[in-house]
Parts: structure tokens; sequence; C-alpha cells
């Protein structure tokens, strides 16, 4: 196996959910028995307890609720991102698609919100961002 350079490995984790992330730190500290620095814990607490803390300190809003209004006519394309998206399996992201409206990502930061956004809506569903 080729080893990842730091900016791959960064490519790899700007895919993830914040609940991914958070349950990635938790494996990494468990493996190697550290401690995640503050930015990490930052990062992965949204996931855990809600943006409370963060929301806050921000002067803009910086979790972001990727709602899928309606799957439009290519709906298997949809449910296709949806999967890439959440890494649901293929019955959960049809309900997903299939009771739109409905938070597709929840607490995302605004750069995931956007690729997600433009990654369903160039699949034909309409969404937006709460």
């Amino acid at each position: 196996m080729a080893k990842l350079s730091t900016e791959e490995l960064l490519e790899q984790f700007k895919g993830l959910t914040l609940i991914e992330l958070s349950e990635f730190v938790k494996a990494f500290e468990e493996t190697f028995e550290v401690t995640a620095a503050a930015p990490v814990a930052v990062a992965a607490a949204p996931a855990a307890g809600g943006a409370a803390g963060g929301a806050e300190e921000a002067e803009e809003k910086d979790s972001f609720d990727v709602v899928l209004e309606a799957a439009g006519d290519k709906k298997i394309q949809v449910i296709k991102v949806v999967r890439e998206l959440t890494s649901l399996g293929l019955g959960e992201a049809k309900a997903v698609v299939d009771g739109a409206p409905k938070a597709v990502l929840e607490g995302a930061n605004k750069e995931t919100a956007e690729k997600a956004k433009a990654a369903l809506e160039e699949a034909g569903a309409t969404v937006t961002l709460k």
C-alpha cells in the first residue's frame, strides 16, 4: 500500500461526515493511546453535542444542515449521491430520498455543505442549506 501524503489524507478527511470524523478521532486515540489536539476535538464536538459552544464564538454560521427538498426526475442518481455523502446503505439512502424533505447531512461545515449541495443539485435534486 502506498503511503498517502498529508494533502491526500486531508482530501480523504474532507469527504467524511462529522460523525465519521468523530469516530475516526476516537479510534485514532485508542489505537495510539493519545488524546487529540484541541483543533481536532473542536471539529468533532458539533457531531457529538451540537454546535452549542462553537456557534456562539464564531461571527458567521459554521454549522449547516444539507436538506434534500425533492429528488427530481433522476431519483436513482440522487440516491447514489446520498450514499456517497453519508455512507448509508442502499435501503437507507432510498428512504432518505423517498422521505424528502429530509436532512442528508447535519452539522456540516460550510465547505462540506456547499459541496454536498452542489453534488445533489448536479444529480437533479432540490436542496437547501439551513
